[in-house]
């Protein structure tokens, strides 16, 4: 018998050994969990969190009830400079300036980024360059975007150029200097920044809509109008909550785009809330009347916010 064949009658009479699956090492098993132990590893950021968010905020709440000028001693004036407020007729047209550039923020911002982003969810070839292009502004700073968008509403700026040169002569405005036109090219700044924004987190609720419900519903005669409103906007509640409640918080809390391009002006016909705490506290020195109108606007923000919540919370559980 050749060597060849009593090798093959041994493996032949050697039971067959399952090969065992490589065994993870001792380092890669090893799981690291944080146990009340190592709560300390937390610290750090808990204490920047308190001292520059929860502190600060308390600390402005407390001088709201003071007379404090920023400098020296104050004293407690209990809600006298509430009182101020809703005694002034300048914070009272400022109070509705806010309202009213949040309320149109809100709107546009969502109406035109859930348009576009189902204009280019799918089956346009350009869809992501046109994506990256209306997510650009997104990224720029708010003052530099309100300086450009100043010399564009200029008097002999690129906007009123390009109505004569059409022949819209008689369109041509003194656009920011206007009380009436100046509130709304604000807003047309505030809207032409975000939609981008926007249109991203419609985006990703529309990720979550499956095509095949939709071609269902189509073979079925529904029309667009009516999948939209039965199939798209339900399984998308998440994503509407989320983008209406953060348009309305940006709204509230506008400052950059006034200041560059009005300064609250004319007349103070832009002027908002954050703009009044912002020069009545370091313009004119009154920390005490500042602090109560940062107070109240952002008791107003919490309000609306809350309420935005609890208007487009997810009550059918489709959007879990």
């Amino acid at each position: 018998m050749s060597a060849s064949t009593r090798t093959v009658d041994r493996n032949a009479g050697t039971p067959a050994r399952a090969a065992r699956p490589p065994q993870p090492s001792t380092a890669r098993r090893r799981t690291y969990k944080m146990g009340h132990g190592y709560w300390w590893w937390a610290l750090p950021a808990v204490i920047l969190m308190l001292g520059v968010v929860y502190l600060s905020t308390a600390s402005g709440a407390f001088f709201a009830f003071t007379d404090w000028t920023g400098i020296g001693s104050f004293n407690f004036i209990g809600f006298d400079n509430f009182v101020r407020i809703t005694q002034n007729p300048e914070l009272v047209g400022a109070l509705i300036n806010t309202l009213l550039l949040a309320a149109g923020f809100l709107i546009f911002t969502n109406v035109l980024g859930l348009a576009f982003a189902i204009a280019l969810n799918r089956g346009l070839k350009t869809r992501y360059l046109l994506r990256t292009l209306l997510f650009m502004p997104v990224v720029l700073s708010p003052i530099a975007v309100s300086f450009v968008w100043k010399f564009i509403f200029a008097y002999e700026g690129p906007l009123n150029q390009f109505l004569g040169a059409v022949g819209l002569k008689n369109l041509q405005q003194v656009w920011l200097a206007s009380p009436t036109l100046a509130l709304g090219c604000v807003l047309v700044v505030m809207v032409w920044q975000n939609i981008g924004f926007t249109m991203v987190l419609y985006l990703a609720g529309l990720a979550t809509v499956p095509p095949e419900l939709e071609e269902a519903a189509a073979l079925d005669g529904a029309g667009a109008w009516t999948r939209f409103r039965t199939i798209v906007v339900p399984m998308i509640q998440p994503s509407i909550a989320i983008a209406s409640t953060l348009s309305l918080i940006q709204g509230l809390r506008v400052f950059d785009q006034v200041l560059a391009l009005t300064g609250g002006g004319p007349g103070g016909a832009t002027e908002t809330l954050a703009t009044e705490v912002y020069k009545t506290t370091f313009v004119y020195q009154q920390f005490g009347f500042g602090a109560a109108m940062a107070l109240v606007l952002s008791v107003i923000i919490l309000i609306f916010a809350i309420a935005q919540q609890a208007a487009t919370r997810d009550r059918t559980g489709i959007g879990d």
